[in-house]
C-alpha cells in the first residue's frame, strides 16, 4: 500500500487530490493539512510515501516543508504542485531534494499519474518478492 500525505491550502485543491487519488486501488491517502504546522506535526506521524506539498501555505511554507522532510528522512517522495510554477522556485525546490514539480493548472494530471505508477512499480516489487 503506498501511503500518500497532501498538503495544500486551497481546500478546492485539496478536495480534488484526495478524489482523484482515493480512486486508485493501492494508494491510501494517511493525511491532509491546509497550512504547514500541521503539515508539518501529520507527517512526522505518518512517515508517508509520498508528500504532495504546495508552495504557498499559511504558516510554514511548502519548501520550507520539504526542507523539514528531508532532512528527518520523513518521506521517500515529494511532488511540489504548485500555481507558483517560476523557474526559481523549481530551482530550489528540486536543489532541496523535491523529487517532482508541477504546475497546478496545467500540471495536475501529471502529478496523479507519478502516484501511478509509483503503486505499479510498488506492487510489481511486492509480487516478486512473494515465495
Amino acid at each position: 500500500m503506498l501511503k500518500v500525505f497532501i498538503a495544500d491550502d486551497s481546500s478546492i485543491i485539496l478536495d480534488r487530490l484526495v478524489s482523484s487519488i482515493s480512486d486508485i486501488e493501492g494508494i491510501e491517502i494517511v493525511g491532509s493539512a491546509q497550512n504547514g504546522y500541521d503539515a508539518t506535526v501529520l507527517i512526522s506521524r505518518s512517515r508517508p510515501d509520498v508528500a504532495i506539498l504546495d508552495i504557498r501555505m499559511p504558516g510554514i511554507n511548502g519548501i520550507d516543508l520539504l526542507q523539514y522532510i528531508k532532512k528527518y528522512n520523513l518521506s521517500r517522495t515529494v511532488i511540489m504542485l504548485t500555481n507558483y510554477p517560476f523557474p526559481q522556485y523549481q530551482k530550489k525546490c528540486m536543489a532541496e531534494g523535491a523529487d517532482y514539480f508541477f504546475d497546478k493548472s496545467t500540471e495536475f494530471d501529471k502529478a496523479i499519474s507519478v502516484l501511478k505508477q509509483m503503486n505499479m512499480e510498488t506492487s510489481d516489487i511486492l509480487m516478486n518478492c512473494e515465495p
